[in-house]
């Protein structure tokens, strides 16, 4: 049986739904899966695989997705292992895969870690769950790039059957020894 630790860092909590979605089919696999929260600063040493789930906000990944990344990479390299990155910018077609989604071709320009298994998902658009500082730039964003603005919107984008999709292939593939 495979010892995954599915890692998070979210912020208005779209990322953590998909994480728990994905942990519930790799345990309904027979994996033994630990869900945690990148600002636990998990420890990786004991699992066989380790998957991260980052969202965007305004624009870019969290620093300390960087520096978590960058203080584990020899381990992670040692392990299955992979990355997706949740976005309202993976809602777009032309942009709703890892080669064509600016957020997921930015990380992988900032750091030498090369996931083995690489995915972009869209997020969920709930203006009324942002404080409003964050509704406003989020709206701002919206309109350029002609998304949805009404206040009143929320809109869940994620498409549920890429992550079924996803997390079979993260399963079904086994590190080689």
């Amino acid at each position: 049986m495979s010892k995954t630790l599915i890692i998070h860092s979210s912020v208005h909590g779209q990322t953590v739904k998909i994480c728990q979605h994905i942990c519930q089919i790799l345990q309904q696999a027979g994996e033994q899966v630990d869900l945690v929260s990148l600002n636990d600063n998990p420890d990786i040493t004991d699992y066989d695989k380790v998957l991260i789930g980052a969202s965007i906000r305004h624009g870019k990944h969290r620093p300390e997705l960087y520096e978590f990344i960058s203080r584990n990479q020899s381990q992670l390299e040692q392990k299955q292992n992979g990355f997706f990155a949740v976005s309202l910018v993976a809602r777009k077609p032309a942009k709703n895969t890892p080669e064509t989604n600016p957020y997921m071709q930015e990380f992988l320009a900032k750091t030498t870690w090369k996931p083995e298994f690489l995915q972009v998902f869209a997020g969920n658009l709930d203006y009324q769950g942002y404080g409003v500082m964050d509704r406003n730039i989020i709206r701002f964003i919206m309109w350029i790039t002609k998304g949805p603005t009404d206040p009143n919107t929320q809109i869940e984008f994620t498409p549920w059957d890429k992550v079924d999709e996803f997390a079979q292939q993260f399963h079904q593939s086994r590190q080689a020894a």
